[in-house]
């Protein structure tokens, strides 16, 4: 699918922790998601404790202009949200230049463009302008502030949401039989009237969902959750709520700013050398891309899913720094379509990968009599599969998945696998399924 309009419908709504625009662009992101994915939106009580935080409230702006003291509006909130602090509180006030100029906040480096800033939980009230207009402004003039704002608490104003859905491998889970667990791909959506971050992350996020709905998972695969929300308090809201779910992940890969026209970053999950990491190293081989360390910045909800008494192993890919970032600019003239499925093809095939890999653990007994039950490779048709089929099945003692066998062997992962199956399809081999790192609640 094009993901760039989808995109460009996401962008100008005012995408907050929790308001009435963001239920808009989580109901946008449940029309774009495949039927087969369930999607969901979850709805959280405001001021409900979650771990060592509270659910947020949520944030209405009715109006909010600043102005000179005859009237004339300098900037306003119905012409672009990023003009004022996110989640400022409301005022009303006229001041001086002295007073007001505090709470005025500009890009240095962009002085054209108007920058997002927030405060969510400062309730630090502010206005956001270009750096020309700030300089332009006469500092002897009084000035009008207002913001008529307002947080609610109460559930029935809609609540603190965020949205889920799964995708199954081929054929299903079988009721009561043991699972191999689920990947969790995550992006937030939390950030008003910019484009690249987030709202390319979430479109590369239903690309994915909709290839893997198209091309299920091999049976026995793991599931793979998406989770869009506001970054960071949206995952702890989340998880907090379903911790139960926490010891199914086995892995996950945040996904943000991937529409820009930089090379893909990697973050290392919180262990570095995990399996994970080892598999986005393989799939990037042939790849430009720059490689950091977890929660290197710019960190987001990898912090909560690979954080402390979660653990699941988390990477991050993205594609900052880019210099439009957190202003005006960050709109959807800079956004590149073969980016976003670039990204998409990366993230794809790390999800294709570790999802479907297993322990292959031996059923049999001495070396295998290959050509008798047709799994006999031909020098001639695959030399290099035929010389590493005995390392192949030297390894099948239940300590090496099919991706380690793979790196041992010098193959590619898909060739090692296809083959590893011919011997589960006998009866020679049984599928143990990859161990987590989450802790059971």
């Amino acid at each position: 699918m094009q993901l760039k309009p989808l995109l460009t419908r996401l962008h100008p709504l005012h995408r907050t922790l929790a308001s009435v625009e963001m239920d808009e662009a989580l109901r946008i992101v449940g029309e774009a998601m495949p039927a087969a994915a369930n999607y969901a939106i979850e709805s959280f009580v405001p001021n409900t404790p979650v771990w060592t935080w509270r659910v947020p409230e949520r944030y209405a702006v009715h109006e909010a202009y600043l102005a000179f003291e005859d009237g004339r509006r300098i900037v306003d909130f119905a012409d672009n949200p990023l003009h004022i602090v996110s989640y400022s509180p409301p005022v009303d006030a006229t001041l001086s230049w002295n007073e007001l100029a505090p709470h005025l906040h500009y890009n240095e480096a962009r002085p054209w463009a108007t920058p997002w800033v927030f405060k969510y939980y400062q309730r630090e009230w502010g206005f956001c302008l270009p750096k020309d207009i700030f300089d332009a402004l006469p500092r002897d003039s009084r000035y009008r502030a207002v913001i008529r704002s307002e947080f609610l608490s109460d559930p029935t104003a809609g609540g603190f949401r965020v949205s889920v859905g799964v995708l199954q491998p081929e054929g299903g889970s079988t009721p009561g039989a043991p699972s191999a667990g689920e990947m969790l791909i995550a992006s937030h959506l939390c950030h008003p009237m910019q484009a690249n971050d987030d709202t390319a992350g979430v479109v590369t996020a239903i690309e994915i969902a909709q290839r893997l709905a198209e091309k299920p998972l091999p049976t026995g695969s793991m599931d793979v959750r998406f989770w869009f929300g506001p970054e960071t308090i949206g995952s702890i809201v989340y998880l907090a709520h379903h911790e139960e779910l926490i010891p199914r992940l086995k892995g996950g890969i945040f996904i943000e700013m991937t529409g820009n026209d930089s090379p893909i970053a990697w973050h290392h999950s919180r262990q570095h050398n995990h399996l994970l990491d080892r598999i986005t190293a393989y799939v990037l081989r042939d790849s430009e891309y720059v490689e950091r360390n977890f929660a290197d910045f710019p960190p987001n909800d990898e912090r909560v899913i690979n954080g402390p008494g979660v653990n699941v192993p988390c990477i991050s890919i993205n594609r900052w720094p880019y210099d439009e970032y957190h202003t005006t600019d960050d709109n959807p003239d800079i956004i590149e379509e073969d980016m976003l499925q670039g990204a998409a093809d990366i993230v794809e095939e790390i999800v294709r990968i570790y999802a479907s890999n297993y322990i292959p653990k031996r059923t049999f007994r001495g070396p295998v009599f290959l050509s008798g039950n047709g799994l006999w490779v031909d020098w001639q048709e695959n030399f290099a599969l035929n010389r590493a089929v005995e390392k192949i099945m030297m390894r099948f003692e239940g300590q090496h998945s099919i991706f380690d066998i793979a790196e041992e062997v010098g193959l590619e992962y898909w060739i090692v696998r296809e083959y590893v199956e011919k011997f589960r399809a006998k009866g020679f081999v049984e599928a143990h399924f990859i161990p987590g790192e989450a802790p059971e609640f």
